[in-house]
């Protein structure tokens, strides 16, 4: 029994014990807020000094009574008391702290919507106050704290001339009491180096290098284009700050300053003398037939075929410009451009009388009698003369002479047969010898029988002309037994012409 009643007492105890602990002593102070033992009194906890990176996002850090706010870089915090209030006493802010803050976030910090109803925020340049202003690019918390937050027009306030303001940093009051931006720039109070371009922005400046050259260190220090990616189609030349497209020879800028296009040169400014073809970045000059490029590649020269050759013509090559031609000597025409051909004057031009026959040859013609006979020779058929057997004098000659005509060509090879002579009677019991009989002096012919009844004449030496020979081929008959003999000669005029064609 007593052991019961000593547990029940010790349990009252402990429980007394605890109640006494829970309890609020005057040395404790809410969120926020910490003991001052020297004032003994409560003192706000400036969260923004203590608490490291308290504010993400780019926003910055406004201690509040109590907490901290987290504001954007271009909010406005504004008062509409003619006089800015005096911080507040940190015996009042106790009770004042309850209505300053409008959301609190977990960590104590507080997501920007309301401030004190009066004073200068801790820590800022900013000016408070309890404006109540309505819009859509306002926040208004329970005590009607606004704060802007507008980034076409950050500084734009009531339209009040009583109020005065103070602007923020990089801001100045207007004549229209509006905090506007201060162009550094322009004022010149930046602190850009010569070689970088100064940029305005809200509230500030930055500098920034100019187009075509990067920041490296402290100083700007040209972009080589060049040596990046390729930005020409054919050559890059680089120039500070920029750089420019050039076109190898042949090739133009096409209007994008960056692609290539092949120059027709045979168009633009044709330099070739005759022929012209335009290939890829360049041309080439060619020439009419009968013409040959000079050393310059440009101008075309004549070709003397007549020195390149000596068998273009078989006469004469006669050079012309960009051709030739080839003449023949008189008594000769041109066939087929190049090859001489005898005239036969005797058919275009026959000049001999009456009484005489025109002989053709290779480069001419001769008139001869048509009656060549002699005495005693009469005439008996066309170039055929006779004897008679009741003369005489005829017993010793020959019983008949027939003239005969040839042309043959100067240089002619050899030996050549040229002439065949033949029995035109042939009598039994007979044996016909061949000879020549005179014009052989000086052996350029030989007669060569072969058959009983004629001979070959043939040419042994080569002859040149213009030149006529007369040669009396002689046919000796003799009969068998030796009681008949008679003789026959062919005279033959051969006529060598001037040329070997």
């Amino acid at each position: 029994m007593l052991k019961a009643i000593f547990l029940t007492m010790l349990t009252l105890a402990l429980v007394k014990s605890q109640d006494t602990e829970e309890t609020i002593t005057y040395t404790q102070c809410t969120d926020g807020y910490e003991w001052d033992p020297v004032r003994q009194q409560c003192k706000d906890i400036d969260e923004c000094d203590i608490v490291p990176d308290a504010c993400k996002g780019g926003m910055k850090c406004v201690n509040h009574y109590g907490g901290y706010l987290c504001l954007p870089k271009t909010a406005q915090i504004i008062v509409n008391n003619e006089q800015p209030q005096q911080e507040t006493p940190a015996a009042e802010s106790v009770g004042a702290s309850a209505n300053a803050v409008a959301t609190s976030s977990a960590g104590g910090g507080v997501a920007a919507s309301g401030v004190a109803t009066s004073g200068v925020v801790p820590g800022t340049g900013y000016v408070v106050s309890a404006a109540a202003v309505a819009g859509p690019e306002v926040q208004a918390g329970r005590n009607n704290f606004v704060i802007r937050r507008n980034p076409a027009d950050p500084q734009r306030i009531p339209a009040n001339p009583s109020h005065r303001i103070q602007c923020a940093t990089g801001y100045e009051q207007s004549e229209h009491n509006i905090c506007q931006d201060i162009d550094e720039c322009t004022a010149g109070t930046h602190n850009c180096r010569t070689d970088q371009v100064c940029i305005n922005l809200r509230g500030s400046f930055a500098c920034q290098c100019p187009p075509g050259y990067q920041k490296r260190g402290e100083q700007c220090v040209d972009i080589d284009e060049c040596a990046m990616p390729p930005y020409c189609h054919q050559r890059c030349v680089n120039t500070p700050g920029s750089f420019y497209c050039q076109c190898s020879p042949g090739f133009q800028l096409a209007a994008n300053n960056y692609t290539c296009v092949d120059i027709n040169e045979c168009d633009a400014s044709n330099q070739c003398a005759q022929q012209c073809y335009n290939i890829l970045g360049s041309f080439i000059c060619q020439c009419n037939q009968g013409y040959e490029l000079s050393s310059d590649r440009l101008n075309c020269e004549d070709i003397d075929e007549c020195r390149t050759s000596s068998y273009l013509c078989q006469y004469q090559c006669v050079n012309e410009p960009g051709k030739f031609s080839c003449m023949c000597p008189q008594g000769y025409q041109v066939v087929r451009s190049r090859t001489c051909q005898d005239i036969n004057e005797c058919e275009t031009t026959n000049e001999c009388r009456e009484d005489e026959m025109c002989w053709n040859y290779h480069g001419g013609f001769r008139c001869y009698p048509r009656n060549p006979c002699q005495d005693p020779y009469v005439l008996t058929s066309e170039n055929r003369c006779v004897c008679p057997v009741s003369n005489a004098v005829c017993r010793e000659l020959p019983q008949s002479i027939v003239y005969k005509y040839m042309s043959i060509r100067s240089d002619r090879s050899v030996p050549s047969d040229i002439f065949q002579i033949q029995a035109t009677t042939i009598y039994a019991n007979t044996i016909n010898t061949f000879q020549i009989k005179s014009g052989n002096e000086n052996g350029e012919f030989y007669l060569r029988q072969t058959s009983p009844v004629s001979a070959m004449l043939v040419l042994v030496k080569s002859l040149s002309g213009p030149r006529e020979y007369i040669v009396d081929l002689e046919m000796l008959t003799v009969s068998s037994i030796g009681t008949y003999r008679t003789s026959s000669v062919l005279r033959l005029t051969i006529i060598v012409g001037p040329f070997s064609f």
